[in-house]
């Protein structure tokens, strides 16, 4: 899928500013200033986010293409795969080519592991093969010189990619990506923040403390406090529900379900909404890190 402008800035974003920073030194710089990053200072080949699910990888990319002003290709497994012999590499040669020719560009890769798990396997198919040699040899730049951009100057793509798995990368996909930056779930000054751009549409009874309930809820992803927002705005809606017949439900007005979410609602919804995110988890990632990491 093409965007020219995904229209997403970092101030949509609640926390990871390390993160922010990290893509800002290993992207949008290099977008700006190209006659500084030559030679050694030479921009990554290739970023990889990974994290949990739920906690912004896919919005930081979006920012990143808008940051830096460049066309963003948000490309999945399914936008490349075709049940044709030979088709799926030409997909992939074709998405860098157009890639170089709408230059300075951004291929975005969500769920990269399921196009560039680890190769050898019993159980993998020839095809599937095929399309990670693919993808390799053009992250490699293979005949970039012989295409030029729209404006005539030297093409510049930057692959950027996300996982939830990533100990399931393909050993020489993970070297591409040579700079690997962990988004872990927000902090407590993000969790506040998240909940209160959740909660920015919906009226808020003044007994609600959005401060306590931030602190509630460490390890929640940004995912998590979107359902937790989402639920507790609901409850009063649940209730009124109860107290009518179905048959009376149309003939409700806008005004009877413009009701205030209270501190009873998040109680109720906290009991209900749980992180997606253990401990383990965590565990599993801290160690993948400490191996490869390079953040």
């Amino acid at each position: 899928m093409l965007e020219l402008n995904p229209n997403v800035r970092w101030t949509d974003i609640a926390g990871q500013e390390e993160a922010k920073t990290l893509l800002a030194e290993a992207l949008v710089m290099p977008a700006l200033m190209p006659e500084f990053f030559k030679g050694i200072r030479r921009p990554w080949r290739g970023i990889l986010m990974c994290g949990p699910p739920g906690t912004g990888k896919t919005m930081l990319a979006k920012a990143v293409a808008t940051e830096c002003n460049t066309t963003f290709f948000n490309i999945s497994a399914s936008s490349i795969s075709s049940k044709w012999r030979g088709e799926s590499e030409k997909l992939v040669r074709t998405l860098f080519q157009m890639a170089r020719l709408h230059s300075p560009s951004t291929i975005f890769i969500d769920e990269i592991e399921s196009i560039s798990s680890t190769r050898g396997g019993a159980s993998e198919h020839e095809t599937s093969r095929r399309v990670k040699t693919e993808l390799l040899v053009q992250m490699d730049g293979v005949g970039s010189s012989l295409i030029k951009s729209l404006d005539g100057r030297d093409p510049v793509v930057m692959v950027l990619a996300a996982t939830n798995l990533p100990w399931l990368l393909d050993e020489a996909m993970r070297r591409r990506l040579e700079k690997r930056i962990y988004i872990g779930p927000p902090d407590l000054l993000a969790r506040e923040q998240m909940l209160r751009i959740s909660l920015k549409d919906v009226d808020v009874e003044e007994d609600v403390d959005v401060e306590d309930i931030a602190k509630r809820v460490q390890g929640f992803s940004g995912a998590d406090i979107a359902t937790l927002c989402r639920d507790a705005a609901m409850m009063k809606l649940r209730e009124k529900m109860r107290s009518v017949k179905p048959s009376e439900l149309n003939l409700l007005k806008p005004e009877d379900l413009k009701l205030p979410v209270s501190k009873s609602d998040f109680e109720a919804a906290l009991l209900k909404v749980q992180s997606s995110l253990s401990s383990a988890d965590f565990e599993r990632y801290d160690q993948w890190l400490a191996d490869y990491g390079s953040a």
